[in-house]
C-alpha cells in the first residue's frame, strides 16, 4: 500500500500544518469551550509523507495521537515552560515506540516521519473538539526568543522556508 493509495482511499486533503487529513468524527453532543459551542470531541486521519513536516503549532486542548500504519513518526514538543520532548509513534512497542500519545494543551508540537519511513498514517483526537480558529502556527523568531534552549526543535520544525513570519516547510511533494 502506498501513500497515494491511502490519500485517495480516504479522500485526504492538504492540511494547513503540512501533510494530508480528513475529519472522520465530530461528536453530535456539543459543549461550550472558551465561549464557543463545539463538538465534545473531534477526530481526524492524518498522513505525512517522508520529508513532510507538521510545523510547530499549538492548540488549547490536549491532542491524542494514534499510530495506524506506515513507518514510525517523530512527534516533537516544547512545553509552555520551554522543555523539549520527543516520542516515536509506531508499532514496535518493545523498542519504546508508542501506539498512542497525548500532547498536553498549550504545548508547541510538530511531527515528521522518522528516518526511512515512507509515510506515517496516524489519527488525532481532540476534546473538547478542535476549532481551526484556535490553531496557532509557530512564529520562528518569537519561539526562538521565548525558548532559546529549544533551538534544535524550532530550527527543524520551523525551517528556513518561511511565508511571512509563520513557520512553513516547503512541500514539493504535495501533489498526487
Amino acid at each position: 500500500m502506498t501513500d497515494k493509495e491511502i490519500i485517495r482511499h480516504y479522500d485526504l486533503s492538504p492540511h494547513p500544518e503540512g501533510g494530508f487529513y480528513r475529519r472522520t468524527y465530530a461528536s453530535p453532543v456539543t459543549t461550550d469551550f472558551r465561549g464557543s459551542n463545539r463538538p465534545v470531541c473531534t477526530a481526524i486521519l492524518f498522513l505525512l509523507r517522508a520529508g513532510q513536516y507538521s510545523r510547530l503549532h499549538r492548540i488549547p486542548q490536549n491532542e491524542m495521537w494514534h499510530f495506524y500504519i506506515g513507518g514510525p513518526l517523530r512527534l516533537a514538543m516544547i512545553t509552555p515552560e520551554g522543555k523539549t520532548h520527543e516520542v516515536i509513534l509506531g508499532q514496535n512497542i518493545l523498542a519504546e515506540q508508542m501506539v498512542q500519545y497525548t500532547v498536553s494543551a498549550g504545548s508547541w508540537f510538530g511531527a515528521t516521519p522518522a528516518e526511512n519511513s515512507p509515510y506515517s498514517l496516524v489519527g488525532c483526537t481532540v476534546a473538547p473538539g478542535f476549532c481551526i480558529d484556535e490553531l496557532e502556527l509557530g512564529d520562528k523568531k518569537d519561539l526562538l526568543e521565548m525558548f532559546p534552549s529549544a533551538r534544535h526543535v524550532i530550527e527543524e520544525f520551523c525551517p528556513p522556508h518561511v511565508r511571512g513570519d509563520t513557520c512553513f516547510r516547503e512541500d514539493r511533494s504535495g501533489q498526487l
